[in-house]
């Protein structure tokens, strides 16, 4: 159990440095001198991909816990 519990915990953490950006978006935002514009777009862009993922596993999660607690 612990073992999963750091998995789950790396593996959240790890995508948070991704670079999500597409080609159009990076071509627009290198022109730019500063690059905190490319980072906010990066950071909107995994936020907005992490969601969903997020509440997927959050339902199999409670699903699991409901049935999978009917079986002992």
């Amino acid at each position: 159990m612990k073992n999963r519990i750091v998995f789950f915990l790396f593996s959240f953490l790890f995508f948070l440095k991704a670079n999500a950006q597409c080609a159009m978006c990076r071509a627009v935002l290198e022109s730019e001198e500063t690059q905190s514009a490319a980072e906010g777009i990066n950071d909107g862009i995994v936020y907005l991909m992490a969601i969903p993922y997020i509440l997927v596993g959050g339902i199999i999660f409670f699903i699991y816990r409901k049935y999978g607690a009917l079986k002992k």
